[in-house]
Order: C-alpha cells, then sequence, then structure tokens
C-alpha cells in the first residue's frame, strides 16, 4: 500500500514538472499568434510572416518549405479594404522581403522579390529556403487611379470653395 502511494505521488510530482515546464516554454497567448502548420513530431522552423497578409503571425512550418506554400498557410495576399475591395488586379505589385539576422556576423541578410498580380511568381521566390527566425513580410502595392486622386482633391476644393462663400458672405 505505501509502495503504490510513493509511486502515485512521484508519478502527480512529474506530471505538474512536465505541464509548468510545457507552460512555461510558451507565452501566454501561445493560441493566438503562434500558428502550428507542422505535423507533431516534424522538424519545423519558427518564420515571422508580417504584412498585407490574411493571417499574420508566427508560423511553425515544415523545415524546407518555400515562400509560395508559407504564403498559402497565411491565407494568402490580403485584399485592400473599405471602397478598394473590388480593386484592379492587373494593376497591383507585390513585394515580398525575407530578412534573415546572423547573430554571429551581427548583420541583417535581406531578400526582395517584387512582380505584378498577373505575372508568375519569380523562380527565386520558389526556390528560396526559408530558416529559423526568418521574417517575411509582404506588400501589395497598386497605381493610384483617378478616384484616389478624386478622394485627395475633392475635399480641399470643396474645403476653399466653402471657405471663399463664406469670406464673401461675411464682407457684405
Amino acid at each position: 500500500m505505501l509502495k503504490t502511494v510513493k509511486l502515485v505521488t512521484i508519478s502527480i510530482a512529474i506530471l505538474l514538472l512536465n505541464i509548468c515546464t510545457a507552460y512555461a516554454q510558451f507565452p501566454e497567448d501561445f493560441s493566438d499568434r503562434y500558428i502550428r502548420v507542422a505535423g507533431v513530431g516534424e522538424l519545423v522552423d519558427s518564420v515571422n510572416v508580417w504584412g498585407d497578409v490574411n493571417s499574420a503571425g508566427r508560423y511553425l512550418v515544415p523545415e524546407g518549405t518555400n515562400l509560395p506554400d508559407l504564403i498559402s498557410f497565411s491565407f494568402g495576399y490580403a485584399q485592400l479594404g473599405g471602397r478598394e475591395a473590388n480593386i484592379d488586379w492587373a494593376k497591383t505589385q507585390i513585394e515580398v522581403k525575407v530578412s534573415r539576422y546572423h547573430r554571429e556576423e551581427r548583420f541583417v541578410e535581406t531578400a526582395f522579390f517584387r512582380y505584378r498580380f498577373h505575372d508568375p511568381e519569380p523562380q527565386e521566390l520558389w526556390e528560396f529556403e526559408l530558416q529559423n527566425n526568418d521574417v517575411v513580410t509582404l506588400q501589395v502595392r497598386r497605381r493610384p487611379s483617378i478616384t484616389d486622386y478624386v478622394g485627395v482633391v475633392a475635399p480641399v476644393l470643396s474645403i476653399l470653395t466653402t471657405s471663399i462663400l463664406l469670406w464673401d458672405r461675411l464682407r457684405d
């Protein structure tokens, strides 16, 4: 009976120690900001994804993941919000920047890829090998359209016209 109690006590202590150790390895908001793509037991790289993607965060991806796969894991490029939801993708340009910090040499290496949305992805994008702690930043850019210019100029003209009319009324 005493051996059973000791065995149960030791088992509970080991279980609590394992739970505390596992909890200490991750921040409190682990479920919100870490996205696990790799299977359990698979070798992983931890990669940051920032910018114009539908799900930014820190991704745990299988080793050897390429950039198009990572963009897919983050649910692709985010469309520009608001009134621009129906933008002309023909004028859209995609920019992908990968930053890698080398601790030993104390410098940041950067790879930059730029292409139009309707063009095929550059071959280098497929061949680029991600490494642990890389930072991948995506930006969707587009040329301004006539509605963008009108959206900027119209309020300025409206304020100027209103000011002139008020000035004219107050002078009389």
